[in-house]
């Protein structure tokens, strides 16, 4: 299992203000809720978000606790993991779940020189292609690396570069008790960050499912925002909204 050293940018004025600015420009669609949706989620909505899948030992567990506690969420999948489960891919997208695109083979993007960085981004595209009939749009960098050649080649894509506002710390072993923690960090609008290989990630959907409803929060799908929203020392444009 892969320990990667993730860097965590939470700033709730900015998220609060990313949910307030959402824009039609949206790679993937809609600014806008149904009011009985709205009544529901009053305080607005977070994205939970599963990397290095798909994972043949716990992934249909996770769909199954997803789809008890009626949630949703975005997977970033490995090409290589997918093109060997092409099964999983369906199960996700059969379970309602949104997936991106996590690289072909997890390496440090910005480390291994061009072409094979573009190849590594291309490649997930296409075998994802392959598999789901549609071309990912949502892409998550493995270890949160990037830089300007790495968002060229997103651009080129056409692919909205997501990182994230919350880290579970799952890579780390944090428990199942410290990831439901961690969940009470999000803020309307931010992005959590799990890996589909940890069980104790699995094990805490449904009590974070629960402790967002009671806080008037939903499970919602990632879009485009105009404003910054921090990242270490940089920024990134996506923000979570209605499904």
């Amino acid at each position: 299992m892969r320990r990667t050293l993730h860097r965590l940018a939470s700033s709730s004025a900015a998220l609060a203000a990313a949910a307030a600015l959402l824009v039609a420009a949206s790679p993937s669609g809609h600014a806008a809720a149904p009011g009985h949706a709205r009544s529901q989620c009053p305080n607005g909505y977070v994205a939970l978000t599963f990397d290095d899948g798909p994972t043949p030992a716990t992934l249909p567990t996770l769909l199954s606790r997803l789809r008890e506690a009626g949630a949703r969420a975005t997977f970033f999948n490995q090409g290589d993991r997918s093109q060997a489960r092409p099964d999983l891919v369906r199960a996700q997208r059969s379970a309602g779940m949104w997936i991106g695109n996590h690289t072909v083979t997890h390496p440090h993007l910005t480390q291994i020189g061009e072409p094979a960085a573009f190849q590594e981004i291309l490649g997930a595209q296409q075998i994802l292609h392959r598999i789901t009939g549609e071309w990912p749009t949502l892409f998550r960098p493995p270890y949160g690396e990037t830089n300007e050649q790495i968002r060229r080649h997103e651009a080129r894509l056409g692919l909205l570069e997501v990182l994230w506002t919350v880290d579970s710390r799952d890579w780390a072993g944090a428990t199942t008790a410290e990831i439901v923690a961690a969940a009470r960090t999000l803020r309307p609008g931010g992005i959590m960050l799990m890996h589909d290989w940890s069980q104790a990630s699995v094990d805490a959907v449904p009590q974070i499912v629960r402790e967002l409803r009671a806080r008037g929060l939903c499970t919602g799908r990632i879009v485009y925002t105009p404003q910054d929203v921090p990242f270490g020392d940089t920024v990134f444009h996506a923000v979570a909204t209605a499904p």
